[in-house]
């Protein structure tokens, strides 16, 4: 009993059992997007000037730039599991696999280049003074 219908468990059409991995991912990464968001908002709202000398001073710093890059890592990974669960929910042919692909390039790229940025900036910020 409680397992599903009898023809339910012919189809294939009983749970998966992955759901709940998912939804704490989502969770998890949100309450990390919560709270770095709001030392993120905090930081800034501190700085002397918002000039572009201060800023990359500021990002050059270590204890800023990896909390920078744990936003960004955190930031696209829950919006790619949200973006997941609208594209698996509302497309049921072909195009769900092509809009995943091109939703985990898309992530995976801007993800990069928003994490190479912060490396650059951080790395470089030292050579100028």
């Amino acid at each position: 009993m409680g397992n599903g219908t009898s023809i339910g468990k012919v189809r294939g059409l009983g749970s998966a059992k992955e759901g709940a991995h998912h939804w704490w991912h989502q969770r998890l990464t949100g309450g990390f997007n919560l709270i770095l968001t709001l030392w993120f908002v905090l930081s800034i709202a501190l700085l002397p000037a918002y000039d572009f000398e201060t800023i990359r001073h500021w990002i050059g710093q270590t204890q800023v730039a990896v909390p920078l890059i744990l936003l960004v890592a955190s930031t696209f990974y829950h919006f790619r599991l949200g973006l997941q669960v609208v594209i698996e929910d509302y497309l049921h042919d072909e195009t769900h696999i092509v809009l995943m692909v091109l939703l985990n390039l898309f992530t995976l790229t801007t993800g990069t280049l928003a994490i190479f940025s912060i490396l650059k900036i951080a790395f470089s910020a030292g050579a100028a003074l």
